[in-house]
């Protein structure tokens, strides 16, 4: 899969940022990881992308999936495999 088919906008510290880090990781998805903690010019490009100020956003391809809640409901409901198998 193409790393940079999956980006996601966080933080370090961000309880949230980690949990999906997590499930991206257990499904062998690998990601570009922008940190907007670090560069602050790439929160203000995330907040135009997504229309959201929370960490993280995740893109998949060219969809916005949102935060770690919108990206475990698509992968309780089956839907994250379906949206990685387009990509890959």
């Amino acid at each position: 899969m193409n790393q940079s088919a999956v980006v996601m906008y966080a933080t370090a510290s961000c309880p949230f940022c980690v949990a999906a880090r997590n499930l991206l990781h257990s499904k062998g998805v690998r990601w570009t990881e922008v940190a907007v903690d670090q560069q602050t010019e790439k929160r203000a490009e995330m907040m135009q992308r997504a229309g959201r100020h929370t960490v993280p956003q995740i893109f998949i391809g060219d969809q916005h999936v949102g935060g770690f809640d919108d990206l475990d409901r698509l992968e309780r409901e089956g839907g994250l495999d379906r949206l990685l198998s387009d990509i890959s």
